[in-house]
């Protein structure tokens, strides 16, 4: 065996080495991208997560504090229930102002309440007059999905000279002093959410 002879094994010898060498690197480079993709995808669902809390928190503390006592501003709406706030350890159904995304708000028939493990927020317009015939189904906005359970309670007194209390059904004329909602997710959820208390200022 000549030293050319030697010297071409030596070099394919070296070429195996080095594609091994290569498949090795690439395997490792591999695992790392999904690695990394699978942490950004992990920590890209986080913050649209928490994103979507902070946005349904603040939909909630505006539709909650800016609810109108007597929206038609006379005795005679009162008398018709147009004003009553119905609440359950469900839901909440009040007259409120929704923002019409212009800058202004109208008022509007609101109900916060669960639909399929979706917290949403179901309206109609507010009209004056008394509405003839069957009304139009309302509007559905989604604030959270992916629940497990959404409660509410609310702080007030029951009937003008009761002491106020927590409860779980509220229905009258005039809104609770506090509404606590609590939404819970379903176990490995890792979102979160505290306690939400807002007083309605009428």
């Amino acid at each position: 065996m000549t030293g050319a002879d030697r010297q071409r094994g030596l070099t394919l010898i070296e070429v195996l080495v080095a594609l091994a060498v290569l498949g090795l690197l690439i395997v490792a480079l591999n695992g790392g991208v999904r690695a990394g993709l699978t942490l950004w995808q992990a920590q890209q669902r986080h913050a649209e997560g928490t994103a979507e809390l902070d946005a349904a928190e603040r939909v909630l503390r505006n539709l909650l504090t800016r609810i109108p006592t007597r929206p038609m501003g006379d005795a005679e709406a009162a008398g018709l229930g147009l004003t009553r706030f119905e609440g359950s350890a469900g839901g909440f159904a009040f007259v409120g102002a929704l923002p019409t995304g212009f800058g202004a708000t109208r008022l509007a028939h609101i109900t916060l309440a669960a639909r399929r493990r979706k917290f949403v927020v179901l309206w109609s317009p507010y009209r004056h007059e008394v509405p003839m015939g069957r009304p139009a189904a309302p509007a559905e906005a989604v604030l959270v999905r992916g629940i497990e359970r959404l409660t509410f309670d609310y702080w007030g007194a029951p009937r003008p000279n009761d002491p106020p209390r927590w409860q779980a059904w509220w229905d009258a004329l005039y809104p609770p002093q506090l509404i606590r909602i609590r939404v819970g997710f379903a176990e490995g959820d890792p979102r979160r959410w505290p306690d939400l208390l807002v007083a309605p200022l009428p």
